[in-house]
């Protein structure tokens, strides 16, 4: 027991030591409900966290999160963070080894000669971008997803939007908060790609494609080449800068961070994912599912032909992957959630909602294989591989299905899947072979649940890390790091690959679940109901309006 004892002690003044040193990394990550700090050590395990809530709002038609919102809340989770390392170790950090910042893809975010921010930032979660995309993916054989930052842009410019002429520059979220921190309109190449496509060969961007844009454009444009706005393309461990002075303000009011600290090439959320789970290479995909799903699977090579159902975007270090993305995740399920909580306080049985969500997910193993005949949409928004330009939550079912908590719960987290598993079916027609599907996410923290219904989804393994549940801000502080380790240098001399499996992942435990045969023939049954009810969610669209949030807020 006293070695144990003194064990402990001395892993903890170890770290105390890294922290004091500065040995260590940190991620933030600004995802679409929750913006999350990660602090990792030298072996690049999680130290701390902070994070802080938020939610995006509708305002005129446009769904957004303002500039202030951003800032407040990154302050928040980066205060909630030193004050969890002063918690558990004593000291409270004034550098670290790097930083990283990542974000959800895609949306715009444009600005003016001075800097100003021209119109409310436009997220991935806009679908009124189908005319520019269509013209796009014609012009230039490449698909361009209505949420990619170009078909923004065009879109504008077909609108004759008058903030146009006077875009000087656009970018990414996480590359705006990036450029606030260190003055460098930079982007890590894996985000850039979901602005505009990226040549493989060059790992950067497409000159051919930019030349047909600029002639497309033509005197309609802010007058000069589109390449002139794009942020510069780095690829994974390339300098990227360091906080400046008004930077580190920015990050932490409290002036305990110093400025030039380095940071890494800001990244996406789909980039952080395929870190965060160690699916890089050829043959080697990941699930991520938050407000969104997604699904990433890098090629060995280029796809035969144009697809719209799948964006062609790439890893952090620059290699071709297919990615299935769904604009409606996990939400749905977490307002059921939400709900049955409520019900259980109404009973006087008050529960922490990590808690209602548990049992609502694992409830989900006592359903019926197919759902017992029940159906659920969980489109918040418009889903593009499904063809609907808005979305209506739905619930619904026949007089003889069998409406239990199970079979609820089983339809929620089955619907979670439905589109991303649609999508992958178009994988499959190309032929493209994958060894295992790594999977991350709040949504996997609840062990042996969605991961088998996903197998399930998806007729593959599906593997789990032991960093399942930290997800993106984890995998940023991994980039981070991977920064650091070039120690001064202009790049670092490991490959992203290998320093993942040498230094992150050599003795990572993995749990596997194959999917199992009742599950996949229920997910068929369903997947066929969820097909064919389609037109139920159409009629939901043109008949149901929104409210607007902003007449909300003004009652």
């Amino acid at each position: 027991m006293v070695e144990r004892q003194d064990e402990g002690a001395g892993r903890l003044t170890g770290l105390r030591e890294a922290i004091e040193q500065g040995r260590t990394a940190l991620g933030i990550e600004l995802g679409s409900t929750r913006i999350k700090a990660c602090l990792v050590g030298p072996d690049n395990a999680p130290l701390a966290s902070g994070s802080h809530d938020w939610e995006n709002q509708l305002v005129d038609g446009v769904w957004t999160y303002s500039l202030d919102a951003v800032w407040s809340g990154l302050q928040a989770s980066v205060t909630a963070l030193l004050a969890d390392v002063e918690r558990q170790y004593g000291v409270r950090p004034s550098t670290v080894g790097a930083i990283g910042v990542s974000a959800m893809m895609h949306g715009y975010l444009a600005f003016d000669e001075a800097d100003e921010l021209l119109v409310p930032f436009r997220t991935w979660r806009n679908t009124s971008t189908e005319r520019a995309a269509t013209e796009l993916t014609g012009l230039l054989g490449h698909n361009i997803p209505l949420r990619w930052s170009v078909a923004h842009l065009y879109q504008a410019i077909l609108d004759d939007e008058p903030h146009v002429a006077q875009v000087r520059h656009f970018t990414t979220l996480a590359g705006y908060v990036h450029w606030r921190l260190t003055g460098q309109q930079v982007l890590g190449v894996g985000d850039a790609s979901g602005m505009f496509p990226i040549d493989p060969a060059t790992k950067d961007y497409d000159q051919r494609m930019l030349a047909q844009l600029d002639e497309l454009v033509g005197g309609r444009g802010p007058g000069r080449g589109v390449a002139d706005l794009l942020p510069r393309v780095l690829p994974a461990g390339a300098d990227a800068g360091a906080l400046t002075a008004d930077g580190a303000a920015l990050l932490d009011p409290t002036g305990t961070l110093l400025p030039g600290i380095p940071l890494c090439p800001p990244e996406g959320d789909a980039g952080t994912g395929m870190v965060a789970t160690n699916s890089v290479a050829p043959r080697t995909g990941n699930v991520s599912a938050g407000t969104s799903i997604f699904a990433m699977v890098v090629l060995e090579k280029p796809l035969e032909r144009v697809h719209e159902e799948l964006d062609l975007v790439t890893t952090p270090a620059g290699d071709l992957v297919a990615m299935v993305h769904c604009n409606n995740g996990a939400s749905e399920l977490g307002a059921w959630a939400e709900l049955f909580g409520q019900f259980a306080a109404a009973l006087g049985r008050p529960a922490e909602p990590g808690a209602v969500f548990e049992a609502l997910l694992r409830s989900a193993l006592d359903g019926d294989a197919d759902g017992g005949g029940l159906l659920a949409y969980n489109y918040l928004s418009g889903e593009p591989i499904t063809g609907l330009e808005a979305g209506r939550p739905l619930f619904t079912r026949t007089p003889d299905s069998r409406l239990t908590l199970g079979n609820f719960a089983r339809t929620q987290v089955y619907s979670v899947f439905g589109t991303l598993s649609l999508g992958m079916r178009v994988l499959a027609e190309e032929q493209v072979e994958l060894d295992t599907m790594f999977a991350h996410g709040g949504l996997f923290k609840t062990e042996g649940v969605a991961q088998r219904l996903l197998a399930a989804a998806l007729g593959a393994p599906v593997a789990v890390g032991r960093t399942a549940g930290e997800g993106g801000a984890w995998g940023i502080a991994v980039l981070a790091a991977y920064r650091a380790s070039a120690r001064g240098a202009a790049a670092p001399e490991q490959g992203l690959g290998s320093y993942l499996g040498a230094e992150v992942f050599s003795d990572a435990a993995l749990d596997v679940v194959e999917p199992d045969a009742e599950d996949v023939a229920g997910f068929s049954a369903f997947l066929e109901r969820y097909s064919a009810g389609l037109a139920i969610e159409r009629a939901a669209v043109e008949t149901l309006p929104t409210r607007d949030t902003t007449q909300e807020a003004a009652r």
